[in-house]
């Protein structure tokens, strides 16, 4: 990361949270590092970073005695624990030193005590990481897929990165789906005093002793980290040293479940808080935009008593209610204060039982599964009640008891809905569980769209698999799901009686961002086995192209559908340097993706040539439908491209240019949006739109060029 860069940072943090840089100047750091082979000189780089922001770094063999370690990781501010050194070398000397560390080594993840298994390194596949908790301050102002590298390989080798499984308390900050296919947390964090999820190897206490920061990358991949790896490394560190503007550890901690009525928050205050202003309420907007009802006053402590007579909550935490928080740190000699905290929250458990297992809606479940849920608040007796019809189970008063929360019904018919409820008893009171419902093995299921499915398109059509020996299968659609749940064959909600073969349904166009909910009852020589009623809401936009429907198939099965048969590019041509697809199967993008399972790669030669891929239109055809005015796509592109031009194209003869004339080397996803106005003021007949065409260079004027790779994916219309 250059100087610049680095200022460049600062300079942003400073103006989004108050953070100050000169505040993390002249921290001790010890920097444990194999100090020895050609590994180690990666070490050289990351050590000139820290210096560079104003720390005193001092290398630190791991070799050292235990002894001589632990008095030297005391005596700092900040232990860094390379992934130079060998895990066994330091795992007895460190794990519970009351000092921050950031620790790299990720074979010393487990031995710590900081991972479930795993706490190895696998290669990786892609250069991208992915951001999941972007408002938490070591997410350093990044959020989604981000470029944590800039190439898969480095002059030292392969890139790996961590296996990492955190645990319960760690907080997660960003992830990456490796070379085995599976999906791993690479930095996470936990607070000074969070339960480990395992023993640490030296025998001490299963908590972190200090604030430890998980940060998962192979030494390899030094000569090639990103600078937002930079910038996530370096909010690490101020993280770790504490310095952060924000206050954290929050007490519940956030997103828990709190089984009491009453609770002590607590919180670690920001760097340069003073006091602290402190909201709570239960409900998250008013929290967080500071409503009145919501402060509960200015305090230099930093805890706080809620649920006591005389106390916020006077009467109890309401079971089932859902509770936010939020800490302000305040300095009236600062001119950056307040600095506004994050929005934390805990739940009490409900007094009705929760957590179904099965879960609710769920299909084809193991006859011989056993039922299962979490018990409600305070429940000393469960009630079971199963049956075949909503109604009877609604309304039922005898079940059967039971002191676990589990029950074994025996063997469950094949091709049946069940509907189950469970009531609590706490010893005053008895408190109505919600109805649940599942399929066994030859019912109606796996509906198209998929049940809860978001972002349908208004032209999706409705199909099913049939159960096993039904008739024939009657059909509900509507917008109300308790109309659908009772339709009958004279309600409106009826569409018809579907034969076998026919599981599929054309409703015509639907409404834009719209909730549906439909139903398919199976109908037998004797009776009707009414269905789930499955849900989806349909998109705010019209899809052009999602890169969805591409497959590996090649001719000449009639299955095929390669992307490079759609988008036309300039294969086999002299002018035209675009080329569509990988070479090899898989021909889509399947790991750096904006949206979905794939994304289009697109290779560019501009040398004297430039570079056309165009994808006839089925549909949409009319970008005036439904009042859309805007074309959006998103595109990927990276550092090491040549700097070009970008265009979009419709009907081969309007187009449209990029304002970054090197926007081929933008290393993250970034979406485009696009006025069709600027297409029909060129002359195109937006109700009849033929092709869409994507562009590098100034088309019909080729110049000297060069060569890149950009991937594309969601192309849209929106109103």
């Amino acid at each position: 990361m250059s100087k610049r860069r680095c200022v460049q940072f600062l300079f942003c943090l400073t103006a989004i949270t108050g953070f100050s840089a000169t505040a993390v100047n002249g921290a001790d750091i010890l920097f444990i590092s194999a100090m020895d082979g050609a590994e180690a000189g990666a070490d050289d780089d990351l050590k000139a970073f820290m210096e560079g922001l104003g720390h005193t770094v001092t290398y630190f063999d791991d070799d050292e005695s235990e002894a001589d370690t632990e008095i030297a990781a005391a005596a700092a501010d900040l232990v860094f624990i390379s992934e130079s050194v060998g895990s066994g070398g330091i795992r007895e000397e460190i794990t519970e030193v009351e000092v921050p560390m950031v620790v790299n080594e990720m074979w010393a993840w487990d031995e710590m005590g900081l991972t479930h298994g795993g706490g190895a390194d696998e290669i990786t596949v892609t250069t991208d990481i992915e951001i999941v908790n972007p408002g938490h301050y070591l997410a350093a102002g990044l959020s989604g897929s981000v470029a944590f590298l800039t190439d898969l390989t480095s002059t030292l080798g392969e890139c790996r990165l961590g296996k990492g499984i955190a645990g319960d308390e760690a907080t997660v900050i960003a992830t990456a789906t490796l070379a085995d296919g599976e999906t791993y947390d690479v930095i996470f964090v936990y607070e000074k005093g969070a339960a480990l999820p395992a023993a640490p190897t030296d025998g001490s206490a299963q908590i972190a002793a200090d604030v430890r920061v998980c940060f998962g990358f192979h030494e390899f991949c030094d000569p090639v980290l990103s600078d937002d790896a930079y910038a996530l490394l370096e909010a690490a560190i101020s993280y770790a040293l504490g310095v952060t503007p924000l206050a954290r550890n929050p007490r519940p901690q956030d997103g828990s479940m709190h089984e009491d009525t009453w609770a002590t928050l607590s919180w670690s205050p920001g760097a340069f808080a003073v006091t602290s202003d402190v909201y709570l309420g239960d409900n998250y907007d008013d929290v967080n935009d500071g409503a009145a009802e919501t402060f509960r006053g200015n305090q230099a402590d930093t805890s706080l008593i809620i649920g006591f007579p005389g106390f916020a909550y006077p009467e109890g935490l309401v079971p089932g209610t859902t509770y936010y928080w939020r800490i302000d740190g305040i300095n009236e000699a600062d001119p950056n204060s307040p600095w506004k905290g994050t929005v934390w929250s805990f739940s009490i458990p409900p007094k009705t039982a929760y957590g179904p297992d099965p879960a609710d809606g769920a299909e084809f479940v193991d006859p011989n599964a056993d039922l299962n849920w979490t018990a409600g608040f305070g429940t000393k007796l469960h009630t079971v009640y199963l049956g075949n019809v909503f109604a009877d189970v609604n309304d039922a008063t005898e079940g059967v008891p039971s002191g676990k929360p589990t029950y074994d019904p025996g063997t469950l018919e094949l091709e049946k809905v069940y509907y189950w409820r469970v009531d609590q008893f706490d010893g005053f009171d008895t408190y109505k569980g919600d109805v649940w419902s599942f399929t066994t093995p030859g019912a109606v299921g796996n509906p198209q769209p998929a049940n809860g499915a978001v972002d349908v398109q208004i032209t999706a059509m409705l199909g099913w698999t049939p159960a096993d020996n039904a008739a024939s299968h009657d059909l509900y659609l509507g917008t109300d799901k308790d109309a659908v749940e009772n339709a009958a064959a004279n309600s409106p909600e009826y569409i018809g009686n579907r034969a076998l073969g026919s599981e599929s349904y054309d409703p015509g166009k639907l409404d834009w961002f719209s909730a549906y909910h439909w139903r398919v009852d199976a109908v037998y020589a004797t009776d009707t086995v009414k269905g789930l009623v499955w849900s989806f809401t349909t998109a705010d936009f019209i899809l052009v192209d999602d890169f969805e429907s591409y497959n590996d198939i090649d001719p000449p099965d009639p299955a095929s559908q390669r992307i490079f048969e759609a988008w036309i590019d300039g294969f086999g041509t002299t002018d035209n340097g675009a080329l569509v697809g990988n070479d090899l199967p898989p021909y889509t993008e399947q790991v750096i993706v904006h949206g979905g399972a794939q994304s289009m790669p697109y290779f560019y030669d501009n040398n004297l040539k430039t570079s056309e891929a165009t994808l006839t239109l089925v549909s949409p055809r009319d970008w005036t439908a439904d009042g859309v005015t805007k074309l959006s796509l998103w595109f990927r592109g990276d550092y090491d491209n040549a700097p070009e031009r970008m265009f979009v194209a419709l009907n081969g003869t309007a187009v449209v240019y990029h304002a970054d004339p090197a926007v081929t080397q933008v290393a993250k996803w970034a979406e485009w949006v696009i006025d069709l106005q600027e297409f029909a003021g060129q002359g195109v007949n937006l109700t009849n739109v033929n092709t869409i065409t994507i562009g590098f260079g100034t088309k019909n004027s080729p110049t000297a060029g060069g060569p890149g790779k950009m991937l594309f994916d969601d192309m849209r219309l929106y109103r």
